[in-house]
């Protein structure tokens, strides 16, 4: 009965991972990229939307489902040295987002609709270069959590 739970754990973690990991990349490798090409009010506006639509039932379940399923599959799933490093690595990505992206996302939206050329050149500035630094590292660790997870159920 244990594997079961393990195995289906970590086929839970997994999806979850691997869903988190593919919205980053598309961020780092698409959007963010083509948001950088935008004037000043494109950018911010369109993060300060971003960032209010993701915040939905169904993004922070996927988000959020991960931890617990990889903390079961530890102690009940195959291949043990592969499902602790993917959690350790999707803890890591949770705890830039939680102390890093989220305050800064938070701060870009407590501007609200910035008057004038120099406030809004103000408030991107403040946001993009930060919040793309943190997505970066935050992405590596996800879709590392992912690689493990495969391994994990490669191995198993």
């Amino acid at each position: 009965m244990n594997e079961v739970i393990g195995d289906a754990a970590l086929v839970t973690g997994t999806i979850g991972a691997g869903l988190v990991a593919g919205l980053f990349f598309a961020f780092s490798t698409a959007i963010m990229p083509g948001l950088a090409q935008t004037d000043d009010r494109t950018f911010v506006d369109a993060m300060q939307q971003v960032n209010v639509a993701i915040l939905n039932p169904l993004f922070l379940l996927v988000f959020v489902v991960p931890i617990p399923a990889l903390g079961i599959a530890t102690f009940t799933g195959p291949s043990r040295p592969w499902v602790v490093a993917a959690l350790v690595l999707y803890v890591v990505m949770f705890a830039i987002t939680m102390a890093g992206n989220v305050p800064l996302n938070d701060a870009l939206l407590a501007v609200g609709q910035p008057d004038g050329e120099a406030a809004l050149r103000s408030a991107r500035e403040a946001f993009e270069a930060p919040w793309n630094r943190l997505h970066l590292v935050r992405t590596v660790s996800v879709v590392a959590a992912f690689g493990c997870c495969v391994g994990a159920a490669m191995t198993g």
